[in-house]
């Protein structure tokens, strides 16, 4: 299916662009969510028509997010959990409970911007975790998990 990119998406393209996805992913999720529109004639010029004020939310979002992420860069947030005699957590730290560790520094963030490619925290230390806070602005933060006996 073809599609007009109405915002910028990871790995796909920007704004504007008319790139070919599965079917699938466009009814499933670009659609949807407002990130693309089919290719139609009259979406085109709607597209165009609107081109400008898309511009502009989309600058707002950037600049947002670099703000955001400039407060974010290098924050230190401890979260304790119990753990055994060798170091390993009972349980894990998951997104959940770094965006609830950030929201309770003031700090609003979605728990799936919060990326950990190795998964769940399981072991006691610190971590640099990234904070996607737009596809184009990716802010590290260092999460100390101690543990108590």
């Amino acid at each position: 299916m073809q599609v007009i990119l109405m915002e910028k998406v990871v790995n796909l393209g920007g704004l504007g662009d008319v790139v070919k996805v599965k079917d699938g992913y466009a009814r499933n999720f670009l659609l949807p969510q407002g990130k693309a529109r089919r290719v139609t004639p009259e979406n085109l010029a709607l597209f165009e028509a609107k081109r400008a004020d898309l511009e502009k939310v989309q600058a707002e979002q950037l600049t947002a997010a670099q703000e955001k992420a400039a407060k974010l860069q290098g924050l230190m947030l401890q979260i304790t959990r119990k753990s055994g005699v060798d170091g390993r957590l009972f349980g894990s730290v998951t997104t959940a409970d770094i965006a609830e560790a950030l929201k309770t520094q003031g700090f609003e963030v979605e728990k799936t911007d919060i990326r950990l490619p190795d998964g769940p925290l399981k072991q006691i230390g610190d971590n640099q975790i990234d904070v996607a806070l737009h596809t184009d602005v990716v802010a590290t933060i260092t999460v100390s998990v101690l543990g108590e006996h």
